[in-house]
């Protein structure tokens, strides 16, 4: 997959997330999507995700940062169609029910998912780093 053009809209999940604020391995990889030259798409369960691993691993001033990031970005909600649809792609493809509702969030915002996950790699829109 290519890398998305500077109008497109991408979702960057949980994984691409940490990489790229504790700085591991792949942080470069995930730091041009986080430039501001995409419109870049938060579905709230990597909020979740996010936030609970820095809440467990890092330090306050690493979470607040995150939120405050995070909270420039268009955020959405897991709503009844999103869970529906996701819950068929879990069962059809056997994602995990975060991955599956991130993926589906994706797709259901014409998003193309960035992502450092290989349970991924299988599924159309995705570019993993």
């Amino acid at each position: 997959m290519t890398a998305p053009t500077a109008s497109k809209s991408i979702v960057v999940d949980s994984s691409g997330w940490l990489e790229y604020i504790t700085k591991d391995t792949k942080a470069e990889l995930f730091r041009p999507y986080f430039s501001g030259e995409y419109s870049l798409i938060i579905p709230s369960l990597v909020l979740y995700e996010v936030r609970k691993v820095l809440l467990l691993r890092s330090t306050a001033a690493i979470d607040e940062w995150f939120a405050s990031e995070a909270m420039r970005h268009q955020i959405v909600d897991l709503d009844k169609e999103t869970a529906f649809e996701a819950a068929a792609l879990s069962a059809s493809s056997h994602l995990h029910m975060a991955d599956a509702i991130i993926y589906t969030a994706a797709r259901r915002n014409s998003a193309q998912l960035v992502t450092a996950d290989s349970h991924f790699s299988t599924l159309a829109g995705v570019l993993s780093l």
